[in-house]
């Protein structure tokens, strides 16, 4: 199972030493991903940086490390310039781009961006045909219902042909949700409990394989976190997921109220932990 972190952006807000050594740390340490969270606008907006912005300038200060926005809500964005931006990050990061995609929950934003909320999960879907064909062909021929592409394409490529896409999906989603996973996805964040997974996951592992796909190649990532409430919890948990199977895990040191240097001693404490929980 490859570990990563969250990077606190919430708490760390605009000191940037703090975000370079965070992420340098976690790199030193081991940790195998930093995930990023996105949100333009939003009534009541938390203090977050705009994740393909800030995974550029990580690109250039860590040498390793994956780079995971989780998730980039992509009905909200134009597709070319999100297939664009992501190159461009894979390319300045030697091909470190693990890209979460959803279609998010908040109708305001959509309106505030002026775009659709209602189709969001159709536009989705196309969206990543689009994307996938962007990322491997030199000229693209494109037409869908909301896209029309003719003889055209990006220069640079990606490093990665394509770009992994992986997907945030909750305890009961629909099916368009479970489809979209199984046949396009490369893996999906688990946004449930231990208890809640066996059945979704199951689901996913039947669509894909009607689909044709072999569900093994499909990742699985859950999230722990290692301060607040369930602090004292942790260790188990990550023992837990791990036995359940998951490709991936998050740790997270937000939601303490924690100090710079709380944040980095955390990420040590807990590296030391994890080398003897497997």
């Amino acid at each position: 199972m490859k570990i990563g972190v969250s990077l606190p952006v919430r708490e760390l807000k605009n000191d940037i030493i703090a975000i370079k050594d965070f992420c340098q740390m976690a790199e030193q340490l081991g940790y195998n991903h930093l995930r990023i969270p996105d949100q333009i606008l939003r009534p009541g907006n938390k203090h977050l940086h705009e994740p393909l912005t800030l995974m550029a300038y990580l690109a250039g200060i860590t040498e390793s490390i994956e780079l995971v926005p989780s998730v980039i809500i992509l009905p909200a964005r134009q597709t070319v310039l999100v297939a664009k931006q992501a190159a461009e990050i894979d390319i300045l990061s030697g091909g470190r781009l693990r890209l979460g995609i959803g279609v998010g929950g908040s109708e305001e934003e959509y309106t505030f961006l002026g775009e659709d909320f209602k189709n969001r999960g159709k536009r989705c879907d196309e969206q990543m045909r689009l994307l996938k064909a962007l990322w491997t062909q030199d000229q693209v021929t494109f037409n869908g219902e909301w896209h029309s592409i003719s003889d055209t394409g990006l220069n640079p490529l990606p490093v990665q042909r394509p770009i992994p896409m992986w997907i945030g999906a909750k305890a009961s989603p629909n099916g368009a949700v479970i489809n979209r996973i199984a046949t396009q996805s490369n893996g999906w964040f688990v946004l449930c409990t231990p208890e809640e997974f066996p059945k979704l996951n199951e689901k996913i592992i039947c669509c894909a394989s009607a689909a044709g796909r072999n569900p093994l190649e499909i990742g699985k990532e859950a999230g722990v976190a290692v301060v607040g409430p369930r602090e004292a919890e942790w260790k188990d948990r990550v023992k837990n997921w791990n036995e359940i199977g998951l490709s991936h895990l998050c740790i997270r040191t937000l939601g303490g109220d924690l100090s710079p240097n709380q944040h980095l001693a955390k990420l040590k404490e807990v590296s030391g932990c994890l080398e003897n929980l497997f």
